[in-house]
């Protein structure tokens, strides 16, 4: 019974944060992937593992419960003398073994201990396919105010040729002799029988004679789609959408699995966001500032005026109530900076104003 171990696929420590996850699933997704290693059956498979591990171990729930079956493999599944212990019922002092006993790892059991021939399935049934993983980078207007973004990826679909039989088209399937179609075989071990899928048919239940020549037997080929996602107004960086059936297909007869974006969004030159408030800087003139002033504000809805009030200092920050990003029916405020422009030059006109302002005001310079 080989152990899969996914920190050693990724090429993390036990102890690696979600960032780390990512970054070395990233690299690795890029080494790997189809795109960069076409016709590579093994840089398929090898992608295929890398998001099998990243799959487990980004998911907190996942990444706990692998953890603990993990601890509990390299132990040698303490309270058995070994793991052909497991298969002949005993266990303590003579304690039948129930799969109950691993606290719910059912699912990921056969996915982390690989059995001979069995590798590559993680069990018998319709299995629902694995997600995707992407990020998008969308404009600010289009997180303020909602939209549509596209997005290509490349991924697995079911093969056009055979229609996901993995057979040539006209030619026949056999039933399995070995498991007679049922696609599974059964074996005694100790107190209880053991299934297994069917290593020859690979629990199909049926025999290719022919394999189809585009998808080499798979039932599954690569193909660029280009996939459309509806932005929600007000959605923050680094957000994520889940597409329902937008990831890998299923097998035998599964569901697909799900697509989840992360939405990365663009930097604006004028607005800053923090939460639901907006923020941004407005320059303003000596003149404006010391005798005050009425000026054109941009906001995320059009412009608006604001009132300066005479000796306004460079700095000041004024509130314009409403104008924030609305986000579940509540709308927060923007945060208007004004910064003092003073100018570097002047007439000599401006300087005999300026040095009679100064004196009359008593002012050192």
């Amino acid at each position: 019974m080989a152990q899969k171990d996914y920190y050693e696929i990724l090429g993390v420590s036990e102890k690696a944060d979600g960032g780390k996850m990512k970054k070395a699933y990233r690299r690795l997704a890029k080494k790997y992937h189809p795109d960069s290693n076409p016709n590579n059956r093994m840089a398929e498979e090898k992608f295929k593992e890398i998001s099998e591990a990243y799959d487990i171990l980004s998911n907190p729930e996942k990444r706990r419960q692998y953890d603990q079956l993990r601890q509990m493999g390299q132990r040698g599944f303490t309270g058995f003398e070994g793991t052909e212990d497991i298969f002949s019922g005993r266990r303590g002092k003579g304690r039948t073994f129930s799969f109950e006993d691993l606290g719910g790892f059912g699912d990921l059991f056969s996915s982390f201990f690989d059995m001979g021939e069995t590798t590559r399935r993680k069990k018998w049934g319709p299995q629902k396919g694995a997600d995707l993983y992407a990020e998008v980078e969308i404009p600010f207007d289009i997180a303020i105010s909602g939209g549509k973004t596209a997005i290509e990826l490349k991924k697995e679909e079911v093969c056009s040729v055979c229609r996901g039989t993995g057979a040539k088209p006209g030619t026949p399937l056999s039933t399995c002799p070995e498991c007679g179609g049922s696609g599974m075989i059964s074996f005694a071990q100790g107190a209880f029988a053991v299934s297994r899928p069917c290593p020859r048919c690979l629990g199909r239940g049926k025999i290719i004679s022919t394999p189809c020549p585009q998808c080499g037997g798979r039932g599954q080929t690569f193909a660029k789609k280009r996939i459309l996602i509806n932005i929600p107004a007000g959605i923050n960086d680094g957000t994520q959408l889940r597409l329902w059936g937008q990831g890998q297909p299923g097998t035998g007869g599964g569901s697909s699995g799900d697509l989840i974006v992360k939405v990365n969004v663009g930097r604006h030159r004028f607005f800053e966001r923090r939460g639901k408030d907006v923020y941004c800087k407005v320059p303003i003139n000596i003149a404006q500032a010391t005798l005050g002033s009425k000026i054109r504000v941009r906001t995320i809805d059009g412009r608006v005026d604001l009132k300066i009030p005479p000796g306004t200092q460079s700095g000041t920050k004024f509130r314009l109530r409403g104008r924030g990003v609305e986000v579940n029916g509540s709308r927060g405020d923007q945060y208007v900076e004004v910064l003092v422009d003073v100018p570097k030059k002047m007439s000599e006109e401006q300087r005999r104003l300026m040095e009679k302002f100064a004196k009359e005001g008593g002012l050192k310079y």
